[in-house]
């Protein structure tokens, strides 16, 4: 895919995963063109390309499925918690609660760093990537770098979040109030004080959409367009955001694709499926981490936000010029054939032959896949349980049939894409080191792990830390993603 579009995708999942409406991070990276060519034109600091701001304020919350798990305990909703965070007014209680976050920070930051490196973006916007949390005061994380040994682009796009969330939900004049108590602080005084001359004009371009006429071509992103990256990228970080759930984009593409095959749709079909199972899990940034914990009771509220998840699968069609059709189609994956299923209640006919391909791969696809408190059905229980379902027509019984008619899902390791492949070859994890790399990528504690391995603790620690040295990173999800996207991990 395009990387314009991967960094669409994942500027459109960041925003749902922080309780933000879905147009923030593109009015942020409007903004922050404004301020880093009006700090230039200042000579205030030097932030590089405009695009680079743009680039780095699109991608701020692309590490955030990363750590939605930590931020699940810490906060309850890490949707809502995560939004109230971001609104916050007092400096003081904001930089407190920032304090409690540092291994959060540290997980955002090391995730949002390697998928500036995946998709191939200068070595400065990595560098912005790995730095989002630090302040000019050195009081931020996940370093502690102060002054001008943080990337002057990391200032640009704070101030544009802040400018862009406070100025909505406090209005323009609370908001300067608000940046004016954080100069020196999160930001230099000098540019907040620019910021506060030119915020009141570019509050009233953003207002008559400024940032949809020129968009982010205006904003240097536009130079992007030549570049490419695997879809399996965008799916794989959207899979972080709940542990159990790693790889599951993977296998409903696969499995999708496989029952095309089999039903004799053609090829263009078959992979249409395949690139909408990897899109269909965008939705589910939306949704509370804990609303997927076992045995909870959901409330009338939890389950609208449930139904809505393909609704925002849906809605990130109108980002991506290259998938729109596969964004569309996955949208469909939660119908059911009686009208049951969500969001559009369509039923028989109305639902075309792909969609029903794709609802009956996903449901097999999760019939197969261990969560906490339920394990996975073997081949032939799934295969019942599938068939039971079209039985009672909620799927379609040809789809139902040919996703479990077959052997079952393949297992595929090492299957690194076209772009990551040569990495790849420049780390090797040994047998055991796979084992305990996939078993703490979907979550497991070093003694969970270590239970289902027949080893001790201890030896799965020494295993994970070597792992981890060779893949160059300190945090389960930066070590999942750069092993899922090197093909080192089983799907």
């Amino acid at each position: 895919m395009p990387v314009l579009d991967a960094v669409r995708a994942l500027a459109f999942v960041g925003d749902l995963s922080m309780g933000q409406p879905v147009d923030h991070s593109t009015r942020a990276a409007w903004l922050a063109t404004r301020v880093a060519q009006s700090a230039r034109a200042a000579g205030i600091g030097t932030g590089g390309p405009d695009g680079h701001a743009a680039c780095v304020a699109l991608l701020r919350w692309s590490g955030c499925t990363a750590n939605a798990p930590e931020f699940s305990v810490l906060m309850g909703d890490d949707v809502t918690g995560r939004d109230a965070m971001l609104s916050m007014a007092s400096a003081s209680e904001a930089t407190a609660l920032a304090s409690t976050f540092g291994d959060a920070a540290l997980i955002h930051c090391e995730v949002a760093g390697e998928i500036a490196r995946l998709l191939g973006l200068p070595a400065d916007i990595e560098r912005a990537m790995r730095c989002l949390f630090e302040t000019w005061d050195g009081g931020g994380k996940p370093a502690g770098l102060s002054g001008d040994a943080v990337p002057a682009v990391v200032f640009h796009v704070a101030l544009a979040g802040d400018l862009e969330i406070f100025s909505r939900v406090h209005g323009l004049p609370a908001a300067l109030r608000y940046i004016a108590e954080r100069a020196d602080g999160k930001y230099p005084k000098a540019l907040a004080d620019l910021v506060a001359r030119e915020a009141a004009g570019w509050m009233a371009a953003l207002d008559d959409g400024a940032h949809e006429r020129g968009g982010e071509a205006d904003a240097g992103v536009g130079g992007l367009a030549a570049l490419k990256t695997p879809l399996e990228l965008v799916a794989d970080v959207i899979d972080l955001k709940i542990p159990w759930m790693t790889g599951l984009s993977r296998r409903v593409a696969e499995a999708a694709r496989d029952a095309a095959a089999a039903l004799g749709l053609d090829e263009a079909v078959q992979e249409r499926l395949h690139r909408a199972g990897l899109l269909h899990g965008i939705g589910r940034a939306s949704v509370p981490n804990a609303l997927w914990q076992d045995g909870r009771r959901l409330g009338e509220a939890d389950r609208e936000r449930l139904r809505l998840m393909p609704y925002w699968t849906g809605r990130a069609a109108r980002r991506l010029s290259a998938l729109q059709e596969e964004a569309e189609l996955a949208s469909y994956v939660d119908e059911r054939m009686d009208g049951s299923g969500a969001f559009r209640g369509v039923a028989g006919a109305a639902i075309p032959m792909p969609a029903r391909v794709l609802a009956a791969a996903s449901r097999w696809t999760t019939l197969r896949t261990a969560r906490p408190g339920t394990a996975a059905l073997d081949v032939e229980a799934a295969r019942a349980a599938l068939r039971a379902e079209a039985g009672a027509g909620l799927l379609d019984a040809q789809a139902a049939e040919a996703v479990c008619g077959g052997k079952g899902w393949p297992v595929r390791q090492g299957s690194a894409t076209a772009a990551t492949t040569a990495t790849a070859a420049t780390v090797s994890l040994s047998a055991r080191e796979t084992e305990v790399l996939a078993r703490i990528a979907i979550g497991e504690s070093n003694k969970e792990a270590a239970k289902v391995l027949g080893i001790s603790p201890a030896t799965v620690r020494t295993h994970l830390e070597s792992a981890f040295r060779k893949l160059e990173c300190s945090t389960r999800a930066a070590a999942t993603l750069k092993a899922m996207t090197m093909g080192l991990l089983p799907v």
